[in-house]
C-alpha cells in the first residue's frame, strides 16, 4: 500500500515490497550496471508505486566518497583476491580506496584509542571501513556506533559480537565438503593442518572435518589433528611431522591453500607421490592452486564477490541503508583438481 505524504517511504520499504535485498534496491537508485533488467523494473515500478524520492543530500553522497580497507601486511594470495573485489567494486561505485594497517597501540583493547583513530579517519572524510581478517571486538564497535561510522569486517576472527556486520563464507560446509571428498575416494585415516585456534573461520572449517568423519562413522585420531598458522610455513612443518608417522595418513585436509602448499612441499620432500601415496586438499580456491604440482584441490570461497559485497554492504550502510543480516555467507564449492586420487591399497 502506498504510504501518505506524512509518512515517507524509505528505501528499506522498498526492498521489503520489491522482494529485493535492500543493497539491490540502493543499486538500482544509484544507476547502478550490475542489476538485472528484470530486477531493475520491478524495484523502479515499486518506487513508483510508493511515490518514493531520495533526498538530494543522500543521492549525491552515492558518488566520490572515500572507504578505508584496514588489514595486515598483504604476505597470502588470499588478501589479495579479496582486495581485488574491493578495488573492483569501490571503482564502480566511484569510490575513493584507501588501505590502512592497524595501528601500532592496539585499538581492540583501549575504547579511547580505538576513538581516536576511527575520529581521525572519519574527519578525513570516509564514508566507512571495511577490516580484511582483524579482530574487531567492543572498543571498536563502541567507537565506530559513538561516531557513526559504518565498519563492515570480511572473515573477522571472532564471530560471537551479534553487533558486528561480517561477510565470510560456508566454512563449516567446506571443511565438510572437502573431507566428504576424500573420504568418498576410500580414505580412513585423513589429517587436519589448520589456522590459528582462536580464528573462526578455521574452527568453523575443522568442525566441518569433523562433521564428516563422525558421519561416515570415523573415530578422530587426536595425533592428526594440528592448528597454527594459515601459512606455508606452519604447512610444511606439520606435514613433514604428520608423513613421518609410524603410521602416516592418506590424507590431509588444509584449512587453506597456503598451509597446503606446505604440504606438498613436505611430501615432495620425503619422496611421497600425491596423489598416489597422498592426497591433500586446501581451502580459498586462490590462483596459486593453478601453480602447484600437482594442481590442488580446494574449496573454493568467493573471494572477490566478498570483497565486491564489501564495498556495497557498507556503501548501503553510509546512506542509512542496513543489510538485512548482520553476518552475510556466500556459498563455497569443492574444485576437484589433480591433488586427490582413491586411497592407496594397504
Amino acid at each position: 500500500m502506498p504510504r501518505g505524504r506524512a509518512e515517507r517511504a524509505t528505501l528499506a520499504d522498498v526492498a521489503r515490497l520489491a522482494g529485493v535485498s535492500p543493497t539491490t534496491a540502493s543499486k538500482v537508485l544509484n544507476g547502478r550496471s550490475d542489476v538485472g533488467p528484470n530486477t531493475r523494473e520491478l524495484v523502479l515500478g515499486v518506487m513508483a508505486e510508493l511515490g518514493y524520492r531520495p533526498t538530494t543530500a543522500r543521492h549525491e553522497r552515492t558518488r566520490g566518497r572515500t572507504l578505508v580497507t584496514v588489514l595486515d601486511i598483504v604476505r597470502s594470495r588470499y588478501a589479495g583476491t579479496v582486495l581485488q573485489g574491493i578495488l573492483v567494486a569501490a571503482t564502480s561505485a566511484q569510490a575513493e580506496l584507501l588501505l590502512r594497517l592497524p595501528p601500532e597501540e592496539p585499538i581492540s583493547t583501549s575504547r579511547t584509542t580505538a576513538r581516536t583513530w576511527l575520529a581521525e579517519q572519519k574527519e578525513s572524510g570516509i564514508a566507512g571501513i571495511i577490516a580484511l581478517a582483524v579482530s574487531v571486538p567492543d572498543p571498536v564497535l563502541l567507537a565506530a556506533e559513538d561516531l557513526e561510522v559504518p565498519v563492515v569486517t570480511i572473515d573477522p576472527i571472532d564471530t560471537t559480537e551479534s553487533r558486528v556486520v561480517s561477510i565470510g563464507s560456508t566454512n563449516w560446509a567446506g571443511g565438510r565438503s572437502a573431507t566428504e571428498h576424500v573420504i568418498g575416494l576410500g580414505h580412513r585415516r585423513i589429517a587436519w593442518i589448520g589456522g590459528p585456534p582462536g580464528s573462526a573461520p578455521s574452527l568453523e572449517r575443522f568442525h566441518g572435518y569433523q562433521a564428516a568423519l563422525d558421519s561416515a562413522g570415523i573415530t578422530p585420531d587426536r595425533t592428526l589433528i594440528r592448528h597454527e598458522a594459515f601459512s606455508v610455513e606452519a604447512g610444511l612443518r606439520h606435514g613433514h611431522d604428520l608423513l613421518t608417522l609410524g603410521e602416516r595418513p592418506t590424507a590431509i585436509v588444509a584449512g587453506n591453500d597456503e598451509i597446503a602448499v606446505g604440504v606438498l612441499a613436505a611430501a615432495k620432500e620425503l619422496h611421497i607421490s600425491v596423489p598416489g601415496e597422498l592426497s591433500v586438499t586446501g581451502f580459498d580456491d586462490t590462483p596459486q592452486t593453478q601453480w602447484t604440482t600437482p594442481r590442488l584441490t580446494s574449496v573454493r570461497q568467493p573471494l572477490v564477490g566478498m570483497g565486491r559485497m564489501a564495498v556495497e554492504t557498507v556503501l548501503g550502510m553510509a546512506d542509512g541503508v542496513q543489510p538485512a543480516s548482520r553476518h552475510l555467507q556466500l556459498a563455497t564449492t569443492l574444485n576437484v583438481r589433480d591433488s586427490t586420487g582413491p586411497a592407496p591399497a594397504s
